[in-house]
């Protein structure tokens, strides 16, 4: 088949080393210069794709996390979840998946998510008791959270390539994330309470205790409501919110934390351009590679392959979960993406497949390639926070690769877990 050659080729490419966007947009051109003879259109093909309004709301988010991460918000957030957490078997481990959970929905980044919480999480985890091995899993798949809870950029890019609303995404996103989330949460009790485990608890915490560490944390908590909750209510759409949370978040850190100077504002713009640009150079080559599958007609193939076998929704969706979890041992979570959605659009739209939904579940895939060696970034993540051997990060990640996959196969048979939300925002 000319797609999985095709497939074959390109990942052949990106695994020599070069840069994601130049092994794309390479490829691509050479595909174009084939196929096509010329590359006149090269620089109408890429500009059409990135003069897109609605990528204005990645520098903008990315800003809007940027500064939150540099406004040391996230020590308050830890915080105030083991407060809540202390006293249940694995309070400590519940903390750290609400953390994730909580700065998920601020920095819309796995990596950052794995990063700035692992720093934090890890130390006091193995002074409770954890082992380092089962650490260092946890927050590599508490980071994952980042590309599901919104607001989130992988999903932006998703919804800017399928046309799909970056809102409905967002909103779709939430009940799968916490539902994720809670069943992390339901592994670290389970796994607290089992024989041979010696993780400290703590005296459960007092009302008053309680009340002043959600007010230390009131800020950070509201940020994620006032983006989803605009969003969710009509209020603004999924750029302007990335407008508003950026501009709360300064606010934030300069009027209520206090430790945010003008150094801090310049450091966070400079980091959230190199970010953005980083993807926008992935969409530019990916943009190239997914012109010319199109002209080769690969997608009307697929189709008439679909056709032809008479797979329906399920059998079709189950092949594409295994494809992209295979892909994600070996490509980041940006590229597939950006390699698969063009192809795969015109045969869900032929089977009837809400993109909200193929969205949702992409997201739940991509958090697997994340923590999926050999080429898992929060594995490289965590071993750059720990310093720990990767075969150690591998193995306390496992029990979590389970856990994402069936959180999964929940999202796949029972879809409105994640369209009932999108389904009732006011328009």
């Amino acid at each position: 088949m000319t797609f999985l050659l095709l497939l074959f080729l390109a990942l052949l490419v990106l695994l020599t080393g070069l840069p994601i966007f130049a092994g794309l947009a390479l490829f691509g051109a050479g595909l174009m210069l084939v196929t096509q003879g010329d590359l006149g259109a090269l620089g109408e093909i890429i500009f059409g794709e990135l003069n897109r309004y609605l990528l204005v709301a990645i520098p903008l988010f990315a800003l809007m996390a940027h500064i939150m991460i540099r406004g040391r918000l996230v020590d308050d957030l830890y915080s105030a979840a083991f407060t809540f957490t202390r006293h249940l078997p694995g309070g400590i481990g519940i903390a750290t998946v609400a953390a994730c959970t909580i700065f998920a929905a601020i920095s819309g980044s796995s990596v950052a998510t794995a990063l700035t919480i692992g720093a934090v999480a890890i130390p006091q985890m193995i002074h409770y008791g954890y082992s380092p091995r089962a650490a260092y899993g946890l927050v590599a798949a508490g980071g994952t959270l980042g590309i599901l809870i919104p607001p989130s950029g992988p999903m932006v890019l998703y919804g800017v390539i399928s046309e799909t609303s970056i809102g409905g995404l967002f909103m779709a996103g939430v009940l799968p994330g916490l539902m994720i989330a809670a069943i992390f949460a339901s592994w670290c009790i389970f796994d607290a309470s089992r024989k041979g485990r010696n993780i400290r608890v703590e005296k459960r915490a007092s009302l008053v205790e309680m009340l002043h560490a959600v007010s230390k944390s009131f800020w950070a908590l509201a940020l994620p409501v006032l983006v989803l909750g605009g969003m969710y209510l009509g209020i603004f759409t999924a750029t302007e919110a990335a407008g508003m949370g950026a501009m709360a978040a300064w606010m934030i850190a300069l009027l209520v934390y206090r430790n945010f100077g003008l150094a801090d504002l310049w450091h966070s713009l400079i980091d959230a351009c190199r970010t953005s640009a980083l993807l926008f150079m992935i969409l530019a080559g990916a943009s190239v590679f997914g012109h010319v599958l199109t002209k080769m007609r690969i997608p009307q193939e697929i189709v008439g392959l679909v056709v032809d076998m008479g797979i329906g929704q399920l059998g079709f969706l189950l092949a594409l979960m295994l494809l992209i979890f295979i892909l994600g041992m070996f490509l980041e979570t940006i590229s597939i993406i950006l390699i698969t959605t063009p192809v795969i659009l015109p045969v869900m739209m032929h089977l009837g497949i809400n993109p909200i939904w193929y969205g949702v579940l992409l997201m739940v895939n991509l958090e697997l390639a994340l923590i999926t060696p050999p080429v898992g970034m929060n594995l490289f993540t965590i071993k750059a926070i720990s310093g720990a051997p990767l075969s150690e990060i591998i193995a306390g990640v496992l029990p979590y690769v389970l856990l994402l996959i069936l959180g999964l196969a929940i999202v796949l048979f029972f879809p409105q877990i994640a369209l009932w939300l999108p389904g009732t925002m006011m328009r």
